[in-house]
């Protein structure tokens, strides 16, 4: 007994034991009944035992005679051994099959059994649940409550709109015939007053086209008869004028012709600023000409003047002279720094070698010409001009009334204006073409009461001041 352990350890060893078979063979768990398989497994247990004891089992007691009745029992089992072998064989697998049966029925009950273990939590869990569902209907009904209440709201609130709606519709009904009133009475009196405006605008516009038409006619009679009062002066100081150029024309041609541009007998400096305008006042009127010879090689200025022509020339980068016959002129410019020489023009320019310039400006020259001489200028000029070489000739322009009453008969060295036709005609005979005559310093700005004269009357007789004709040369 003292290998033996304390009765404790052998209770808890026992508990152990009955723990795995129940576990192994469970009964019952919550109430439900399991089925027993303890006669089965007794009957298998009987059924293996007997197997086991075949050829084994002495129930005789020993000597000579039971070792005898033994051997001879053996002897007989090996002579029927191969007979029984299938039965053997066949009791061996009825019995695995047994021990399957069993072992599958003994996980069903264990199944089973957790079943019903869950079975139990979930019934323990029921008064919790039971609560909580207690709990849901007292808020369903207070919240059904509460709908009972704003049903009724809401129906109070649609019998109040339903009245409200009746009477606001009322209302807007009256308003609106108010209105619809008011407006018509608003159109009838807006309609009165047009009637009204329309009339007096009718009357007073009556009134205003009798007296813009009689201050019309006043005004025409008016400029009628102080045109014509001016026109009358201009003859008059014209042929006044012409009378005195033919007298010193015949003197000259009496005292044996001279150079074809004599020098004048005054200050030229001193009457270009006066009655040409200052140098400023020049360089913006041939600004205009600045494109035409910007592409030019070489350009000779004929009659340059204080060198208005050649400053811009040079400022656009074009290599450019000038000739003129007056002492004072060529020393202004050569004190400006530019390249101009004293000369006469038929004479300079019969010394010039074709070619020698590509580009030719001549402003205010021609009408100092005698005017049988025109024409061999235009001729020289086309002599030294190659194929594509440009000429521009700028004079006062006798289609403009204007030039008669105002700064031609000024300068005593003028001979005779050149009509722009007759310029161009002159142009074409010395192989010029592609011409382009322009119109400039219109009259009314110098003369502003010129514009008070219909507008068709003012340009066919008081255009430009001065007319440039610009040629081509063709070959």
């Amino acid at each position: 007994m003292g290998d033996s352990g304390s009765p404790e350890e052998l209770a808890a060893i026992v508990e152990e034991i009955r723990e795995r078979v129940r576990s192994r063979y469970p009964d019952a768990a919550s109430g439900v009944r399991l089925p027993d398989l303890l006669p089965l497994l007794h009957a298998r247990d009987a059924a293996q035992s007997k197997v086991a004891s075949i050829g084994a089992v002495n129930p005789r007691p020993g000597g000579p005679v039971n070792a005898l009745v033994q051997a001879g029992k053996r002897w007989i089992s090996r002579a029927l051994d191969w007979h029984v072998r299938e039965q053997v064989n066949f009791n061996r697998h009825a019995i695995e099959a047994i021990d399957a049966t069993l072992e599958a029925l003994n996980e069903a009950n264990r199944t089973m059994a957790a079943l019903a273990a869950r079975i139990d939590e979930v019934r323990a869990e029921f008064p919790e649940r039971d609560l909580a569902i207690g709990e849901v209907r007292a808020d369903a009904a207070r919240i059904a409550g509460r709908i009972e209440e704003a049903s009724s709201a809401v129906h109070d609130l649609g019998t109040h709109w339903a009245q409200w709606r009746e009477g606001w519709e009322h209302k807007l009904f009256v308003n609106e015939n108010q209105f619809l009133r008011g407006l018509a009475d608003i159109q009838g009196a807006f309609q009165h007053r047009v009637t009204l405006m329309e009339s007096n605008l009718r009357q007073a516009m009556a009134e205003q086209h009798a007296n813009y038409q009689g201050a019309l006619d006043r005004s025409g009679a008016e400029l009628q008869t102080r045109f014509w009062e001016e026109v009358r002066k201009a003859r008059l100081e014209m042929e006044t004028l012409i009378h005195e150029e033919l007298r010193i024309v015949r003197q000259r041609v009496g005292r044996g012709g001279g150079a074809a541009m004599e020098a004048p007998a005054y200050d030229a400096e001193s009457f270009a600023e006066r009655f040409r305008g200052s140098e400023e006042y020049v360089s913006r009127n041939f600004s205009f000409y600045v494109p035409v010879f910007r592409e030019r090689r070489r350009v000779l200025d004929i009659g340059c003047g204080r060198g208005e022509f050649l400053k811009l020339m040079a400022e656009a980068g074009v290599a450019a002279e000038g000739i003129d016959s007056s002492t004072e002129s060529v020393a202004h410019c050569r004190a400006a720094g530019l390249q101009v020489e004293q000369a006469d023009l038929f004479a300079y320019l019969g010394s010039l070698a074709p070619g020698a310039y590509d580009g030719m400006f001549c402003a205010q020259v021609v009408e100092h010409l005698p005017p049988a001489r025109i024409p061999e200028f235009i001729r020289l000029a086309a002599a030294v001009l190659p194929r594509g070489g440009v000429l521009a000739i700028e004079t006062p322009n006798p289609a403009c009334l204007a030039i008669f009453a105002t700064h031609f008969y000024l300068d005593p060295t003028h001979q005779r204006p050149v009509p722009a036709p007759l310029l161009a005609f002159y142009l074409t005979e010395a192989g010029f073409g592609d011409l382009r005559t322009e119109f400039l310093a219109p009259a009314e700005e110098s003369m502003p009461s010129l514009k008070e004269l219909p507008e068709s009357f003012r340009r066919e007789f008081f255009g430009g001041l001065d007319y440039a004709i610009i040629g081509t040369r063709l070959g």
